[in-house]
């Protein structure tokens, strides 16, 4: 990125890192340092390790604490941990762990499935930022957790928490997120947590994303931020409609995120495997998918690895 930049404390392009498998479906952690190196050699200024993309749920804590130590040694830009659960305790006990393997800060999900009040939403998130000193970053995603984090509750966590620094929104509420930027405290950051919505984001005050298509496009996002950033919106329109393929193919009803971040990483030579049940396999005809969305961006896509 340009000095000119936003950036947050973490970046302004960070990518929510898939985890890599081999072909038994064990955890690779030499593939991982593979990844992370090759993501940050093409445009990503931090990483996201155990988030959704990450494939959280299906890893046990000890492959989720042996990816953050991989990650972080593998590369010098910020590791955040994805150490957020639907039990706090468990959320807790992650949280301790994430520091000594030397994370830059942690990612905290509402917790899902449960559906608790807001009450129990933010004791949650105040016991997980209680549990370390790393800053966290919220995940605000409603349409998997099954809750949005209320304005309120942000705004509370945000003044009353040093430890709470930012919130990686992917709640498609634009007029919410202005809001937020507007009455949070200084400091507290907003990053893009969907990919097709990041520019308006910029728009309003966030500070950067953390993305998916970031896989591969981790350079392209990175200029068109600097042009929004020096006024060349029309410059960072014409990023963001080179991005939209990108955006429509990482994630579907026959393949959600991240089935079809694995398929072109794969493509791309990158050694990730296949997702876990009950994400599973790629369907058929993905991977030919991906090599059109790579196609598509001529000369602006990454060289394949290897």
């Amino acid at each position: 990125m340009d000095a000119t930049g936003p950036g947050g404390r973490f970046g302004a392009v960070l990518t929510a890192m898939v985890t890599p498998f081999d072909d038994e479906g064990r955890l690779d952690l030499d593939a991982v340092a593979v990844l992370a190196r090759w993501l940050v050699d093409n445009g990503s200024e931090g990483l996201v390790v155990t988030g959704t993309t990450g494939e959280a749920p299906v890893l046990t804590d000890d492959e989720r604490v042996d990816l953050w130590r991989a990650a972080v040694e593998a590369v010098t830009v910020p590791v955040l941990a994805g150490a957020g659960t639907n039990d706090t305790a468990h959320s807790v006990g992650l949280a301790g762990r994430a520091a000594d393997v030397g994370a830059a800060g942690l990612l905290a999900v509402t917790p899902y499935y449960n559906r608790p009040s807001q009450a129990g939403i933010e004791a949650h998130f105040r016991a997980m930022a209680g549990a370390t000193a790393l800053p966290v970053m919220l995940y605000d995603i409603p349409i998997r957790s099954g809750r949005k984090i209320a304005h309120d509750t942000l705004l509370r966590l945000a003044r009353e928490v040093p430890t709470i620094v930012g919130v990686k929104d992917a709640t498609s509420d634009l007029a919410g997120s202005a809001r937020l930027v507007a009455e949070a405290p200084a400091g507290f950051e907003v990053y893009s947590g969907e990919d097709g919505v990041t520019l308006p984001l910029l728009a309003i005050g966030a500070v950067g994303t953390v993305g998916v298509a970031t896989h591969w496009t981790g350079r392209l996002h990175g200029r068109m931020i600097d042009a929004f950033v020096k006024g060349d919106v029309e410059e960072a329109r014409r990023i963001n409609s080179s991005l939209l393929a990108s955006f429509a193919f990482e994630t579907g009803d026959e393949a959600p995120n991240p089935v079809p971040t694995k398929a072109l990483l794969r493509v791309l030579g990158l050694p990730v495997g296949q997702c876990r049940l009950p994400m599973g396999a790629a369907p058929d005809g993905l991977e030919d998918q991906a090599r059109a969305v790579l196609a598509g961006l001529g000369d602006d896509a990454p060289a394949p690895y290897g």
